[in-house]
């Protein structure tokens, strides 16, 4: 259970920009920028400068990038404007301002689209998915890298599909998809040696490591990471060393060698502190509690834990505060005081119900119930223990499912591989039997030279008909796959637009509240809102828009489901759209903008009205149409 509560650093190193091989000098760097004259080299130089600092120096790199958005604004440089924000993305993403880093990756996508900048368009990707990640919404996180993924591919940007199919490796890996992660993690590898882009070489070992880890191979995964500290360090590059460092000390946590866990988290914390990373220094300050845990010294693990929530706290970072008091309370009950155990494992677990965090939840329910029986109040630690049970299993049975759901991705995509193998020996078999008759002809030489240069004439043109026809089947099928590829496309857009939309109209409710607290305000902007929310609810293009892509992408998904129940209605063809999508509960409410029980009420109604049985699963049953 342990292992499900390992975090993984969610700031991706697909952010990071693009090193030279060569370490740079930044004496000369500096030197270089102050001499130019206010032009695109000017420019140039000042990224590099970012570049230099971003990872050794948050506050000199925000410096820089701002210095270049106001050099490119001067000189109407837009390339120059987008990078700069693009820069300043990746700099508040690092230092966990979220929110800062959404703002200034969008605003560099927003100009990117304008001047029709394909590279800076797919690092705006890059940053807004990374960013989606972080959050925990994986499914938004993987459309938006695979809208990167296929414009990479079709600028022919061997460095940012790379990226790409590294990052696609991390999500899937988070998905609990691990061999899928494996399999693009290397590709990303791959590219990455042969480019020799060392600092990205190191970032593929890293996530090797994590992969490593959750298959239980931990020595590996200490390989793996100590290949890549070497080139972080030859970098100088201080932020991914920490992580590098804290990773390394996690496995040999893992692997009972507590010292040298310490030893390596202790390392980590000395450099996120120089860098100010703070949720990194919260991270290596909860690893150290858990590992003097683990040495039986719950007294120094209460003193590391304590400065890991304070630090998590002034960041706000909720999700480590709730893993730091599950470990507080593991202390406490070492030291027999269950009652704060008890008040430590409640907080965890609201946070876990709040944000549905299950794994979180499970290990609050075990501390409560290992407390009550502490305090021999029976009843409560067996209601407690009956609900960690319970959630234990449920996460047991989503690994099962996740790898069942892998193996059949994997099946899918071995199929397609074999049937484009059948087809080129198919096409082998035919030009062995054409030559194969064409020795036959050969036979009868002689006396019927005539009637075989006859015949020959007849077979080339019958085999040129033949060779026509495969161009144009091929060329064909090349157009068909185009289109399907464009569709799929453009329907993962309208996905992401509607996700947006009904965010912003989440957001734009929020808001409403807010105004209420102040009644100067309120007078002015209420009704404008309110017409401005209607007007946004109203708007139903984008679901039309949606429902031509999906139609031809899955056959006319929706004139099936109508020959099944013709009198099903236009919200319930749209809910079966979406479970055909594999959306959750979650992401139904989100993008319909209603509460995941009003969800649930609709899908058992739909399931009520396609007359299937209550064994027979919604979700496969519209997927298999």
């Amino acid at each position: 259970m342990k292992n499900l509560l390992y975090l993984i650093l969610i700031v991706s190193s697909s952010s990071k920009p693009l090193l030279s091989q060569n370490k740079m000098n930044i004496d000369s760097l500096l030197t270089v920028y102050d001499k130019q004259p206010l032009d695109t080299l000017k420019a140039k130089t000042a990224n590099n400068i970012i570049n230099y600092y971003m990872y050794s120096s948050p506050e000199k790199a925000k410096k820089a990038a701002f210095e270049l958005l106001s050099l490119s604004e001067k000189i109407n440089y837009d390339s120059g404007n987008s990078l700069a924000l693009y820069q300043l993305g990746v700099v508040y993403n690092n230092i966990d301002k979220l929110d800062s880093a959404k703002y200034y990756y969008n605003s560099s996508l927003k100009i990117a689209k304008k001047i029709n900048n394909g590279i800076y368009i797919s690092q705006a990707y890059r940053g807004l998915a990374i960013l989606e990640f972080s959050q925990g919404n994986l499914l938004l996180a993987d459309s938006i890298n695979n809208m990167d993924l296929e414009n990479t591919i079709k600028l022919k940007d061997s460095t940012g599909t790379a990226l790409a199919y590294d990052f696609k490796g991390t999500i899937n890996q988070n998905k609990g998809y691990y061999s899928i992660a494996l399999e693009n993690v290397l590709k990303g590898l791959k590219l990455f040696e042969k480019l020799k882009d060392s600092i990205r070489i190191a970032d593929s070992y890293n996530h090797l490591a994590t992969i490593e880890h959750n298959l239980g191979n931990f020595q590996n995964a200490i390989d793996h990471n100590k290949k890549a500290l070497k080139i972080y360090e030859d970098y100088n590059d201080i932020y991914y060393q920490a992580q590098a460092l804290n990773d390394i000390g996690v496995m040999y946590k893992l692997l009972f060698q507590e010292n040298d866990a310490i030893n390596y988290f202790k390392k980590s914390l000395n450099k996120s502190r120089s860098n100010n990373v703070k949720s990194l220094e919260a991270a290596a300050l909860t690893n150290i509690g858990a590992t003097y845990l683990q040495l039986n010294n719950p007294e120094t693990a209460i003193d590391y834990l304590n400065q890991s929530i304070l630090i998590s706290k002034s960041i706000n970072a909720k999700r480590r505060v709730a893993i730091a008091e599950n470990r507080m309370a593991e202390a406490y009950l070492e030291l027999n005081i269950p009652k704060q155990a008890i008040i430590l494992a409640n907080n965890s677990k609201q946070y876990a119900e709040e944000n549905q965090n299950i794994s979180i939840k499970v290990s609050s329910l075990e501390h409560l119930s290992l407390a009550y029986e502490k305090l021999n109040n029976l009843p409560v630690a067996l209601s407690a223990f009956k609900e960690y049970k319970v959630l234990s299993d449920s996460i047991l049975n989503k690994e099962k499912i996740n790898k069942i759901e892998e193996l059949r991705i994997q099946f899918d995509s071995q199929k397609k591989e074999a049937d484009i193998i059948l087809q080129k020996q198919q096409i082998k078999t035919l030009n062995q039997q054409v030559k194969i008759s064409n020795l036959r002809k050969g036979l009868y030489a002689g006396g019927m030279f005539t009637f075989l240069t006859f015949s020959g004439l007849l077979f080339f043109g019958f085999k040129q008909r033949i060779k026509k026809n495969k161009i144009e089947r091929e060329k064909q099928e090349e157009i068909y796959k185009q289109e399907i590829e464009f569709k799929k496309k453009e329907l993962a857009s309208q996905t992401l637009h509607l996700v947006q939309k009904n965010t912003f109209i989440q957001e734009l409710k929020e808001n409403l509240e807010k105004i209420k607290q102040s009644p100067e305000l309120f007078k002015i902007e209420f009704r404008r809102l309110v017409m401005l929310l209607k007007k946004e609810s109203a708007e139903d293009k984008d679901w039309e828009v949606f429902k031509s892509y999906f139609s031809e992408v899955h056959n006319n998904f929706d004139n099936k489901i109508k020959d099944i129940a013709n009198d099903i209605t236009e919200k319930e063809i749209r809910l079966a759209s979406f479970l055909r999508m594999n959306l959750s509960t979650k992401e139904i409410a989100s993008m319909l903008n209603v509460l995941p029980e009003s969800v649930l009420k609709s899908k058992y109604r739909l399931k009520l009205k396609l007359k299937l049985n209550k064994d027979t699963d919604l979700n496969t049953y519209l997927t298999q149409l």
